[in-house]
């Protein structure tokens, strides 16, 4: 069934997030590489966007989208069963939806927007890992599982406290399940991009955050989504066959120069309003000004 073009030529991969930014990027780039790809996300009308865009690129027989919540098991198991029954197998899993999650100051932050943003960035990569995991396993023939995290999960200063405190669950996580599923020759590796200028980054502030990347970060170039999906392809194919259990920094220096160094970056370190936002799902965030 396989073209075997490509540096994933045959390789069915199954990628969250996939309808905005990194995701949406990795999707093009993997089916350019030769992948069969299942795109998993909340958002179903950027979904359907996705799927005419994939169509459009003569992509569409190799690809299947998926309407769900990374945060809930059965919709991780649904996007398993799927890449089995379209495509037969699968070989990697991309475990890549996030949201920004709660922000303001960590005495005003509600316990459910701190869950919400737990479940969806970590428990997300979890479930995700541990699904794709038992059908490598039962295939017999390894793979690979990459996990989006964050310079924000390797230092402080650079995230809201609870986005922060998720990612790094995601580095630890990622170090622990490579670990354990090495002696299955499944590769566990996760991606920690700097500042991307994805639409869950800039907000729409585009400008505000061009100002604040060339403060920050040393290298001239702002981050694109295309950087992090060429990063995920390296950690995909067999270019990376020696490679497990690492942090794959890719952030144009931001974190070698000291980051943000307590500089605000799109409401990171908002003391002013407390709330949750929840990126390119769909759903609108929840804000309140924190009163003096």
């Amino acid at each position: 069934m396989a073209d075997q073009n490509g540096r994933l030529g045959g390789k069915v991969a199954i990628i969250t997030g996939a309808a905005s930014g990194m995701g949406w990027a990795a999707v093009h780039l993997f089916l350019n590489e030769g992948a069969y790809v299942i795109g998993v996300d909340l958002n179903a009308e950027n979904g359907a966007q996705l799927t005419e865009s994939v169509g459009a690129a003569s992509f569409g027989d190799r690809f299947r989208f998926l309407a769900g919540d990374v945060a809930e098991e059965a919709d991780i198991i649904d996007a398993v069963a799927l890449a089995q029954s379209s495509f037969g197998r699968v070989d990697v899993m991309f475990n890549n939806a996030g949201v920004g999650g709660a922000f303001g100051p960590l005495t005003e932050t509600e316990v459910d927007h701190w869950d919400v943003t737990f479940a969806i960035n970590t428990r997300g990569v979890f479930l995700g890992t541990k699904h794709a995991a038992k059908a490598m396993i039962a295939q017999g023939d390894g793979g690979a599982i990459i996990n989006t995290a964050s310079v924000a999960g390797l230092t402080g200063g650079s995230g809201p406290t609870a986005y922060s405190a998720a990612k790094a669950a995601v580095v630890n996580f990622t170090k622990n399940a490579a670990l354990e599923l090495a002696a299955h020759r499944i590769r566990v590796n996760a991606i920690c991009p700097g500042i991307v200028f994805t639409p869950l980054m800039h907000r729409g502030r585009i400008a505000e955050a061009e100002e604040t990347m060339k403060r920050v970060q040393p290298w001239p170039d702002k981050g694109e989504s295309e950087h992090i999906a060429r990063a995920a392809l390296y950690l995909a194919c067999s270019d990376s066959a020696f490679v497990t259990g690492e942090a794959h920094v890719v952030d144009g220096g931001y974190a070698v120069s000291g980051g943000l160094g307590g500089q605000q970056l799109i409401g990171t370190r908002e003391q002013t309003r407390a709330g949750i936002a929840y990126g390119t799902t769909g759903k609108d965030p929840e804000v309140r000004t924190i009163e003096e």
